[in-house]
């Protein structure tokens, strides 16, 4: 048998296969033997092994009828690879000791594509579940990341995490890799986000090391995926995740994913991928209440002081900074660091009067631009109603009571006038705004399905 028919029949199996599977999967083997009706193999990885024996296998044995006719099976195997390589490479000796020739030591190796692919993201070490703030919109989120982090058995794979910007998925997946790094440093966890991983997907198939990208990613223990949402609509690297995703979860590796929304929400996303995605739990991170985002100010004071004693800061700004920034953790957090560093800078307390200025353009674009109209169309698919018969002159009780809930939320949440409310309302006199709002207080009070409705509501008008 001489190596090269065996490459003359690699190049007839191009008929037979694509061009990408070729590549792929047919030219990085090498014939090792052919004895007994048994061929034997070397691929660059057992998992690659095992998907040509499944995949190709039959037109691999037609094509080596040729050599041999009595050839019936393939044996793949790894090990003989680097053994075959070694024997052809010329051996290494060291310079004889009378030699006049320089000795040139060897420049330090540059990182492998092994090492490059599955090198993971770096971890913010302030993100950890002691600097988790809890409140009632994450609460769920956090009681499954603390499960997960547990290292125990876990009855659900994947967790999917989603929410809008800022509201703690990222820090949640790193709490979860550190809590695993440090109480099972054993255990291989990768963090990466979407984006990264599709770069080393890219990098993989421009350097034709595709075989060795799919084996050190089904290698893991613990899969982390940040903005999942990243990769949808990327052809290839969605199908690469989609099969990496399933060879974890069939040998019971857990997986974490993050989005901004939902996986069946996920534009451009096939409903495969989706539908699989979703066959774990799937958790709802949502927008921030005025208690959790005032806790988070409390426990940023709290933080801050342990090195600066001397922080002073008067009534009031906390709660205030809570009420009106309501965008998302991150600027919230953003603008307590800078007064924190203007107060520092200037020497003075924190004041309400110096909180705004010092904060005014995170004020200005901050500030609540909820709009009557908004609130209608809300509160009318809330309770699946037209808008026409909101703000018609209908009276029946499946009108009127959405109609005194849009009232009391645009009383609440934007700065118009009862009289401008009313006229939004079919021309309505502001007293009977003022009534509305008067019976929603206190049904708000007598009926938690009311309540519930109203804090969703507002919810999702806030987000």
């Amino acid at each position: 048998m001489a190596n090269t028919s065996w490459g003359e029949l690699k190049e007839s199996l191009r008929t037979s296969v694509s061009e990408h599977n070729y590549t792929n999967w047919i030219a990085p083997l090498e014939l090792l033997s052919l004895s007994e009706g048994v061929a034997t193999m070397a691929a660059p990885s057992g998992y690659a092994g095992t998907y040509v024996q499944r995949h190709f296998e039959d037109d691999i044995l037609r094509a080596l009828t040729a050599i041999d006719p009595a050839v019936r099976r393939i044996d793949f195997t790894v090990a003989a690879r680097e053994a075959a390589r070694a024997a052809v490479q010329p051996a290494t000796r060291p310079a004889p000791a009378n030699s006049a020739a320089p000795v040139m030591s060897r420049p330090a190796a540059a990182p492998s594509m092994q090492d490059r692919m599955l090198q993971p993201a770096p971890l913010d070490p302030h993100c950890t579940f002691d600097s988790f703030v809890v409140g009632k919109p994450n609460e769920l989120a956090h009681a499954a990341a603390r499960r997960v982090a547990s290292g125990g058995e876990v009855e659900f794979n994947p967790l999917f995490l989603y929410g809008g910007v800022g509201l703690g998925k990222t820090h949640l997946m790193h709490a979860i890799a550190h809590e695993l790094k440090a109480s099972q440093p054993h255990l291989n966890v990768v963090y990466l986000s979407a984006e990264q991983f599709m770069y080393r997907f890219v990098q993989a198939l421009r350097e034709k090391k595709m075989m060795d990208f799919k084996s050190l990613f089904r290698t893991v223990d613990v899969l982390m995926v940040d903005d999942v949402q990243f990769i949808a609509g990327k052809d290839s690297t969605q199908e690469e995740f989609f099969h990496t995703f399933n060879a974890l979860v069939d040998h019971n590796k857990q997986i974490i994913i993050s989005g901004d929304c939902a996986p069946n929400e996920i534009k451009n996303l096939p409903v495969r991928i989706s539908s699989r995605l979703s066959s774990g739990l799937v958790v709802d991170l949502h927008p921030t209440d005025y208690e959790l985002r005032l806790g988070i100010l409390q426990s940023k004071v709290a933080a801050f002081r342990l090195k600066h004693p001397d922080l002073q800061v008067a009534d009031g700004v906390m709660e205030f900074l809570a009420h009106r920034i309501s965008t998302n953790v991150r600027v919230l957090e953003g603008a307590l660091t800078r007064l924190f560093a203007f107060a520092s800078l200037v020497g003075r307390e924190i004041t309400l009067e110096l909180t705004q200025d010092c904060l005014s353009d995170v004020l200005r674009a901050s500030e609540r631009k909820i709009t009557i109209e908004e609130i209608q169309r809300r509160v009318a698919e809330h309770y699946n109603i037209r808008l026409s018969d909101m703000i018609g002159p209908k009276r029946v009780r499946s009108f009127a009571r959405p109609r005194q809930i849009a009232m009391y939320l645009c009383k609440k949440l934007t700065s118009r006038s009862l009289p401008e409310i009313g006229r939004r309302f079919g021309g309505r006199d502001h007293t009977t705004v003022m009534h509305g709002v008067k019976r929603i207080e206190e049904l708000m009070i007598q009926d938690a399905q009311i309540a519930d409705d109203l804090e969703m509501l507002r919810r999702s008008l806030e987000a």
